[in-house]
């Protein structure tokens, strides 16, 4: 679908852009990241990246590239007033996380706060191309990295998972919150029936 094909073209867009602000610079991200132990290797790895303290630095760079208002308002990166007719930034001074489908296609971003604001994490919302119930963060390297050892370990959240990977465990994927959903459940039928469940004890939990 070509709308669809659009949305993944700017998520890999700002992908890049968040993850040029990591690294050409000395930011907050980053000294964020290393603090947490991870190392540039990893880092690179995962694409992680660095959102502005900026309204509108994400939109004028897809602007500057030759991207539309109207190909950015529904793609799930901007909020949109639509009595000022105003499209901003959604992610601003956060870490960013690409979240990637089975398939290593950049579908949507998680962000982590570096300040007091909330929410400490911010999620795109569900669009064409991603739906928080129905996907597991790391699962295309789950995949690329354990096609003979058939069992997951499931971990609520993107730092859990990196920070196993750093370590050489690679056969993990996350539920992207607390509680696993029937259809993350379903996805991962596709691939094994032995999973590992490694959450905080006081929050484990399966959604129906």
């Amino acid at each position: 679908m070509e709308k669809s094909k659009k949305f993944q073209d700017i998520h890999v867009e700002a992908a890049r852009f968040y993850f040029s602000n990591l690294i050409k610079s000395k930011n907050p991200g980053y000294e964020y990241l290393r603090k947490r132990g991870l190392d540039d290797k990893i880092i690179k790895k995962f694409g992680l990246g660095y959102s502005l303290d900026s309204w509108n630095s994400l939109m004028n760079y897809l602007i500057s590239i030759g991207y539309k208002n109207e190909d950015l308002i529904e793609c799930g990166l901007f909020g949109y007033k639509s009595e000022t007719k105003k499209i901003y930034d959604k992610f601003r001074n956060r870490v960013m996380f690409p979240i990637f489908d089975y398939r290593g296609n950049v579908i949507g971003f998680g962000g982590r706060v570096l300040d007091d604001s909330l929410p400490k994490y911010l999620n795109s919302p569900d669009t064409l191309i991603f739906n928080k119930r129905q996907n597991l963060y790391g699962l295309n390297f789950a995949l690329k990295h354990n096609m003979s050892e058939r069992y997951f370990v499931i971990v609520e959240g993107y730092m859990d998972l990196i920070s196993l990977h750093q370590h050489g465990i690679t056969n993990v994927v996350a539920s992207l919150g607390t509680a696993l959903t029937e259809n993350q459940s379903h996805l991962i039928k596709r691939y094994t029936k032995d999973v590992v469940l490694s959450y905080d004890s006081d929050s484990a939990g399966v959604a129906a």
